[in-house]
């Protein structure tokens, strides 16, 4: 078994995956806005939420159920923008994820990854970041969302947090996607090795 791909691309293929996984992880987290709700912490992603307000039949009042879990539909989501943001997001995240397995593969795979192949990759890596950029540059627009007031002391609006706070999982996924698109982009340049000519 002999490796496509260069010393930096050995490097590309460890970072792609790193990148990746960071706006992976970072994406399916529900912890990209934090505040709270009746005295409980509460937390939003794009399509999950923790913690949550239920109606108790036995004591006649509302509770906050301190569980998280993602909404019963897609229609559920709060708002049409993080119904937005939720797709493209996902959709960047899995070119990512597909470009950084494919290059891991390219380290003990001989000629699966030439110069071309490698710039193809870095082209499919940048779009996907860009994606996952736009995903967090839309999830503000969602601020203004009757389920993100009730959690930000009915202060919260597009762009402005109220009591709320910007959580870890939203900084995880766009600095995933910052490192893809600035050093895995460039680093696909010089990922394969030149393929051999063959006399037939």
């Amino acid at each position: 078994m002999g490796s496509s791909l260069t010393c930096a691309g050995v490097v590309w293929a460890l970072l792609s995956f790193l990148c990746a996984a960071a706006s992976c992880v970072g994406f399916f987290m529900p912890y990209w806005l934090l505040g709270s709700q009746m005295g409980k912490p509460v937390s939003f992603g794009t399509f999950r939420r923790c913690s949550y307000p239920v109606r108790d039949e036995v004591h006649q009042a509302t509770v906050m159920l301190e569980q998280c879990g993602r909404y019963a539909s897609f229609q559920g989501i709060p708002s049409l923008e993080w119904r937005i943001c939720t797709v493209v997001t996902g959709v960047g995240c899995g070119l990512l994820l597909l470009v950084s397995l494919t290059a891991l593969m390219g380290c003990c795979v001989s000629d699966l990854i030439s110069r071309t192949i490698g710039r193809v990759a870095g082209g499919i890596q940048f779009v996907g970041a860009l994606l996952i950029g736009s995903g967090c540059a839309l999830y503000p627009l969602g601020w203004d969302s009757e389920e993100v007031r009730q959690t930000c002391s009915n202060r919260s609006n597009q762009f402005v947090l109220g009591s709320c706070e910007i959580g870890w999982a939203f900084y995880c996924t766009g600095a995933g996607a910052a490192a893809a698109m600035m050093l895995c982009t460039w680093m696909a340049c010089f990922a394969g090795k030149r393929q051999k000519q063959y006399p037939y």
